[in-house]
Parts: structure tokens; sequence; C-alpha cells
């Protein structure tokens, strides 16, 4: 199970001495780190920082995803003790990941919160980690892209999503229904390396900007393998970047977001897909739009919570981990 020797059963989020491995410890209690990681900021041997955007000032419906993080954190306990199914490995006996915390803003100046996630993101990466985001609605992908756009160039994207939030405007806003667009114009994704999965909604006056779009009904109709197929050959080899909104997901499996939206994916759909597109190595991730207000019994957030799990396995099978054969 890859269970740390020594390492004491409470509160490993501090405790912890060795990046690797995971520990056995009660779900319903303690720091509630992101699966219970270190909470550090030392990047030193880092593969992932997971790291929180708890911001929800550019939403166009539900506030509430500023306690995302908080609440992904929480729901990730009780997946926190070793192999994840159906990988049959623990992603930790691979990759070095620590819980990084939260990003720091003034929520009184929001015009300047745009940099402030960039450059705590452009940190993480000029320290040799990948990032994964716990949101935070999905205006906080926008800067992060622009982080490693700084650093790669021209992002590929594969998007989870009801929604392709790529509406005109005049620009300078802050809202998340219009930063890819931004991303386009600006050159921070190559729309033509971009997939947008489980789209189920239209607004007028949207392009493709020759994205590859997989609307819901198309997506309910293809086999995960026939959709991860897409993927693999619209990225190609070229850095990218995974963002998963979790209003993709149905109202009835992940019924606390702020634009939910009917005839969405089940979760076994999306995790399919993820687990599908093994091969490809993001060089950052993201789970957005959590918004634990209009949550019930921590659907969502235990879902967002699987989804981040996933992302993290699809990293350490690209670092080599294969799946530990159980004895008969």
């Amino acid at each position: 199970m890859g269970k740390d020797v020594g390492e004491a059963l409470q509160d490993a989020a501090f405790t912890r001495t060795r990046l690797h491995g995971s520990t056995i410890e009660a779900s319903y209690s303690g720091a509630l780190s992101f699966l219970r990681r270190k909470y550090t900021k030392d990047l030193t041997g880092v593969d992932v920082a997971i790291t929180g955007i708890p911001f929800d000032l550019s939403v166009s419906n539900r506030p509430g995803t500023r306690f995302g993080p908080e609440a992904i954190r929480r729901a990730s306990a009780q997946h926190s003790w070793g192999p994840i199914w159906p990988w049959r490995f623990d992603p930790f006996d691979t990759l070095a990941a620590i819980d990084y915390g939260d990003v720091a803003f003034d929520w009184g100046a929001p015009m300047d919160i745009p940099a402030a996630i960039e450059g705590h993101i452009a940190t993480l990466i000029a320290g040799g980690a990948a990032t994964l985001n716990l949101g935070g609605d999905h205006f906080t992908t926008y800067p992060t892209l622009r982080a490693y756009a700084a650093k790669y160039g021209p992002m590929g994207l594969v998007q989870f999503d009801a929604h392709r939030d790529v509406e005109e405007d005049e620009g300078g806003r802050i809202d998340h229904g219009s930063m890819f667009n931004y991303a386009v114009r600006e050159g921070i994704i190559d729309p033509k390396r971009t997939v947008q999965i489980g789209v189920r909604t239209c607004f007028s006056g949207e392009k493709s900007h020759g994205m590859t779009i997989l609307h819901a009904d198309r997506v309910q109709a293809m086999t995960a393998e026939a959709v991860a197929d897409v993927v693999h050959n619209v990225l190609g080899d070229g850095p990218a970047y995974l963002t998963f909104d979790i209003d993709c997901l149905d109202p009835s499996t992940a019924p606390g977001t702020g634009t939910p939206v009917p005839g969405g994916l089940t979760s076994f759909q999306a995790l399919s897909i993820l687990r599908a597109m093994k091969g490809l190595d993001f060089k950052g991730m993201d789970v957005v739009e959590v918004s634990p207000p209009y949550d019930h019994a921590e659907m969502t957030s235990n879902a967002a919570a699987m989804i981040a799990a996933e992302m993290l396995c699809l990293k350490a099978w690209a670092k080599g981990a294969r799946p530990v054969e159980i004895e008969a």
C-alpha cells in the first residue's frame, strides 16, 4: 500500500517526512491537505504542486467557488489510503507531490488578482513542478495558462465543460465566460490543438476558432476510448493543459456548481475518458467551479476530488507507473 513506515498516523499533512508514499489516516479528522500530502513551500524534488485558488468574483450566476479548494481537500481524505481503482497503483509511489496551500490575493483589489494568480503559478513552474489547481471559478485557468505559455509557448488545451467560455466582448473583463476567447486572441492557447468535451450550451456570436468541439450528445454516443482518440489526435506531442469544469458533469452527479446544465456526463463517463487519455503528459491541470453552498452530501466535491486524483494518476503513468499485480 506504500504506507510510510514510522510515519505518524495523524496529521500527515504536517508530520510526513517523505514526499512519496501514502499513509492510513482517519478520513474524518486531521489536517486536510489534498490526499494527505505534505503542506510545504519547498519545491525541491517536487513533481506536482497542488494549490488552491479560492476565487469566485468572475461568476455569471451563483457564487461560492471560493470555498471549492477547502471542500475538495476535505472530500479527498477518503481517497488517500493508497492505490487508486482501477489504475491499481498509488500515484505517490511515483510522484513526489505536495500541497502548496492557496494563492494569496487582496479581494479588495479584484483587477490585481489575475496577475497574483499568474505570478503564483509562475513560481511553481520555475521551481520545476507541474501544477494541479483546485478552483475557484474557471477564470482562474486563464492566468494559469498565461504562466505556462510564458515558458512553453502556445498551449494545447483539453477542456471538460458544459460551456465553451469563448464569448465575445470588448476585452479586459474578469469573466468566466470569455477568458478562452482572450487566450486565443493573445496566443496563449493553440485552438487547433484544443478539444472541448461535454459542451451543451450555445451563445450567439461564439466562433469555433478552429477548436475541436465534442458536444455532450456526441460524447454520450461515443466510447471513452473514442473520445480519448480524438484528444490524442488533436493534441499531438506539444505542451498541453487539462482543465475540468465540474459543470461538465450532469447536475444529478454534481449539483454544487454555479451554472448547472442538465444533460451532462456521469462521473463514470468522465473518469473513464480521463483514464483512456493515458500517454498524455499534461504540463498543468485543474478542477474548477465546485461551489459547496449548492452541493448535497458532498457529491460535487467528492467527484472533483476523484477527478483530481485521476489527473495525478495520468501524471504518474506518464512517469512510468504501472498496475501492481494482485496475488491469486
